[in-house]
Order: C-alpha cells, then structure tokens, then sequence
C-alpha cells in the first residue's frame, strides 16, 4: 500500500484541499491494513471473504473497491425462446467477440440509406414521399401534398377497393399503409431484388446481400439479453427480497398467449446473483437474509441457479429457466453478535474457498494516522460535493473527536475510532453550517456547533433526562402511567442498558 504521501507535515497544510486522495478504492480506507490485503488477494484469486465488524468501518467501501481489480465481464447472458415448449425458454451464453460480432451483422443489415428523390419515382410515389399529381416530395406522414393538396395514396393496389380507401383515408389525415415496396434492378448483366423501406423522411434500400442476412436473422429464435456484457461488476444485494436475489417472471395476465400475451422469454427477470455473473456479489448484514441463505449456497456451490416464476398466483410460475450462470465473489458482511446466525455450511463455503476477517475499531493515534484522518475528511468532503474543504484546525476538531469515541466506545486511549460513517455525519454537519454562514471553508466554529447539534440521539436524552427510562416517564401521560404496560416498563429502569 503506497503510503509516500501519508508521511507529509500534516500541519502545514491551510486546509484538505491539499490533501492527495490516493487513486486505489482500496487505500481510500482508512485503517484497514489487513482487511485491504486479504480484499487485494481474493479479487485477483476469485475468493469469497466474510467481513465481521460494526456498521461504519469499511465494509461496503472495501467490498466496492474490489470490483476495481477483477477483470471486466466477458459474457453475456440470454434467454431464448423455447418453441416446442414456451415455458422452458434456454438460455445462452455469448463471448465478447460474439457480442461484437452480432453487432457488426446488425449494422450490415441496415442496408443503404438514400434521398426518396434517389428512388424511381413510382416507387416514391408508393412508399408516400412524392405526389403523383405534382411530383412535389414530402415525408409519408403527411396525408395530403403540402405543395397541390392532392391525397398522397399507392398508386398500384391490391384491392379494386384500394385507391377509394386510400382516397378517404388522406381526407381523414390517415397516411398510406405501404410501409415497402419490392422491385429489381440491373447490375450489369444480372437482375437482383431489391426492397425500398421507409425510414423517417429517407428511404431503406436493401440489395440481395442484405436480405440474405435478414433472412438468417430471422431464422433464429428470438431472445432476451437479461445480463448484458457491459454491465457493473459489483451488485450490493444488501436486504433484497427473495425476487430481487434470486430472479422471477413476471406476470401476464394473458398467459403468454402468442396472439395477446407476451411470450415467457420475454418475462424472465435475472436476480442478484445473476446479475453478478464474474463480479462481485455484496450482502451486508446477510443474516438477515434468514433461509434466504441456502439458496446463496447453491449458487456457490453450483455456479447457476434456475430462474422461475415466484408467486403461486401468476402465470410466470409455469416458467423456469435452468441453471442459469452467476458465477459471483460472495463478499458477506455481519455484526460480531451475529456470527451465530450465518448457516454453518455458507459460513463453510466461505471458508473453504475464501477468508473471514476481523475489522478493526480503533488506530493509534499517532501523526502518520492523523494524516490518514486528514485524508478520510477530505475524501468525505469530495464525495459529498456540495460542502467546501475544512481549515485544518478545524479538522484537529475532527480527530479529536475520533479520539474521543474510541476511548468511550471501545475503552481504548491514546487511539483514534474508525467508526467513520458517523464522523462523516459530523463532517458533512459542519459543512453544511459552513455553507449557511456563506463560509469558503470550514472554520473551527463550524465544527464546535455541530459537535453541540450532530449527537447521536441517546447522548442527548442522557444530558437532558439522565437515562432512557427516566425520559419515558417524563412523557408518559397520567392515564399512560396508570396502565400496566407502564409499570412493566418502569421495572427495567435499573436495567444497564437503559442508562
């Protein structure tokens, strides 16, 4: 980890503007040292890691930062639509160079794109863009020339009906409905079919070439892209349902009639764990995913997970997709108190293919570690973007404070805390009393004020009330006090976690 820049005189700088933020995510965390080196070998080795440690740390920044140094995806994931059996869709799997490749035939069928005036005039005529009467050109939206007022119709219609509808169609502003017209031409001593399409005020040509790749294409079975190839590699799945996690298919109320409905295919939503597909797949707090967890271990332990209709009570319940790819990094996330609630055999997994770490609370508090805070406050600062940079007397304030929580949280001294999201909320406090002064920067005054507002919520009963029991009864009416939830209340006044 480059830290050149760290070993600088902190207190020579007027503010942390001039603080340089490191180009690596991962030396952008702060205090981290081995969490940051085991999250650099499992992005290069594809290693699952477990991230234990209180809210605000750097877990999600570090899982975040390891989408940085694995390799951009190289598959794209679809599904195809099944004839025989519509609601058992394939899926498939397409290379970079595939990717490209359909690209490069798309664009070949596009055909040649010209003036209608470079047209035969009959064809023209045809297709909308000129009047027969007057020969003026005009797109083929518009019913009636603009230059004569003469009805634009097909000159040649395959009803004897035809012209009299067409006819009463451009009086009623309704544009001819002949969207191509097919015809040949001479090359040299060959004669080859050719297509005329609209295409906005300018005609399509589509030569022999051209319609022989159509031809091709349409031969295919039509598909869905559900993952694309360029796509973001890191998915935060943090507190998803069972739908957002594992995919689903959506409800038609039709059921995939082919006539009214939409076909299953075209149905299928791709989960989390799909979308993560050579990424990295984050979960904070995944025991919160209860059972949820055992179907995280499939995928793992499989590298695919069916995709299906969800909900008993919708027409997608019929379709299934099977062993759809999600080959993912599971980078997991929980509090010490509860380790015990991750399912053994996931915790196993991550075990056996990957690392559990331990984060750490607190730093020393030495001069190398106070410019590492410099540079949280300034990396906060440009991240927030609407807050302008602190004094650095103003950031002293900071640290200080740091130094503060750790010896009142984790009962350590002479140590800085890195619980940092809540001194980003201080940071951003002061930033915003700094702009509501029409302050450049933030001064030391900001900083004091928002140490007087920006207190968590219980330290500011404490002050006020003495303990949390004691505010409660305050507040309490006389017909609340009376009743019996009020007294089973009060007998937990002298319980220590209410003080």
């Amino acid at each position: 980890m480059g830290i050149a820049y760290l070993n600088q005189d902190w207190k020579n700088l007027a503010d942390t503007s001039a603080v340089k933020i490191p180009q690596n995510p991962l030396d952008r965390v702060i205090g981290q040292e081995e969490a940051v080196r085991m999250a650099g070998i499992a992005s290069r080795q594809r290693r699952h890691l477990l991230l234990v440690g209180p809210p605000g740390v750097g877990k999600s920044m570090i899982a975040q930062a390891m989408s940085f140094y694995i390799p951009r995806p190289k598959e794209e994931i679809r599904v195809v639509h099944n004839p025989q059996y519509p609601e058992r869709p394939f899926f498939e799997v397409k290379t970079q160079a595939e990717v490209l490749q359909e690209k490069e035939e798309g664009s070949a069928i596009e055909g040649e794109v010209v003036d209608p005036r470079a047209v035969p005039q009959s064809v023209a005529e045809r297709l909308g863009y000129r009047c027969s009467k007057c020969g003026f050109y005009s797109i083929f939206t518009e019913s009636a020339c603009p230059q004569c007022s003469s009805p634009k119709f097909q000159v040649n219609s395959p009803s004897p009906f035809g012209d009299v509808f067409n006819v009463l169609g451009a009086a009623f502003g309704v544009p001819s409905n002949q969207e191509k017209v097919t015809s040949t031409r001479k090359i040299g001593d060959r004669e080859e079919i050719i297509v005329y399409e609209r295409y906005n005020d300018k005609v399509r040509v589509l030569n022999d070439k051209v319609l022989e790749r159509r031809r091709k294409l349409e031969k295919r079975s039509p598909s869905k892209v559900i993952i694309p190839l360029d796509r973001n590699p890191f998915v935060l799945a943090t507190g998803a349902s069972e739908t957002e996690l594992l995919g689903d298919v959506r409800h038609d109320p039709y059921g995939g009639h082919p006539q009214l409905g939409t076909y299953p295919y075209e149905r299928v939503i791709a989960g989390s764990v799909h979308e993560s597909h050579e990424g990295v797949l984050f979960i904070d707090e995944i025991t919160h995913l209860g059972q949820l967890q055992r179907q995280i271990l499939t995928a793992m332990q499989e590298k695919s997970f069916p995709i299906t209709g969800r909900n008993p009570q919708s027409a997608g319940a019929s379709v299934r997709v099977d062993k759809v790819p999600c080959d993912f990094i599971l980078v997991a996330a929980c509090n010490i108190q509860d380790l015990q609630h991750i399912l053994s055999p996931l915790r196993s997994r991550i075990v056996g293919g990957g690392y559990e770490i331990l984060m750490q609370t607190t730093i020393e508090d030495t001069p190398e570690n106070r410019m590492r805070y410099l540079q949280f406050i300034a990396q906060e600062i440009n991240a927030d973007g609407k807050i302008p940079h602190m004094a650095v007397d103003a950031a002293v304030l900071v640290i200080e404070e740091g130094r503060r929580r750790a010896k009142v949280q984790e009962n350590r001294e002479n140590a800085l805390t890195l619980r940092l999201r809540e001194l980003g909320g201080l940071v951003r406090a002061s930033g915003d009393l700094a702009v509501y002064h029409d302050s450049a920067i933030i001064e030391k005054e900001h900083v004091l004020e928002a140490l007087k507002t920006y207190l968590p919520v219980e330290e500011k009963i404490k002050k006020q009330y003495g303990n949390m029991g004691a505010a409660v009864a305050s507040e309490a009416t006389d017909s609340q006090k009376s009743q019996e939830y009020m007294f089973n209340y009060h007998n937990h006044i002298d319980d220590p976690s209410y003080q």
